[in-house]
């Protein structure tokens, strides 16, 4: 089984950057499908990119596309999400989750991280 563990949130000015990462325990990480998720307050959790377990394929939400990127590296078991462009609107606690097929309904999830985006 994996476990997951989130770093890299924190505060940053609109327009900034940030890199999550999404370290992974489990000697089965390469074999699993990755995504990063997101809760903002008072509002249900979304998806925000998913990446395949060779990382041949990527998909964003239409929010996020263009700003965004998901990566991995599987020697390092961890998937990153790059964040560049920063808007207000996506201050949230940011999920890592993992599943062996896909990000339809992750069986695997990390604790969060915060990141704040001010305007």
């Amino acid at each position: 089984q994996v476990q997951l563990v989130e770093s890299g949130g924190g505060l940053v000015q609109a327009g900034g950057s940030l890199r999550l990462s999404c370290a992974a325990s489990g000697r089965t990480f390469s074999s699993y499908a990755m995504g990063w998720f997101r809760q903002a307050p008072g509002k249900e959790r979304e998806f925000v990119a998913a990446i395949s377990w060779s990382g041949g394929s990527t998909y964003y939400a239409d929010s996020v596309k263009g700003r965004f990127t998901i990566s991995r590296d599987n020697a390092k078991n961890t998937v990153y999400l790059q964040m560049n462009s920063l808007k207000p609107e996506d201050t949230a606690v940011y999920y890592c989750a993992a599943d062996p097929r896909d990000m339809g309904d992750p069986g695997v999830w990390g604790q969060g991280t915060l990141v704040t985006v001010s305007s």
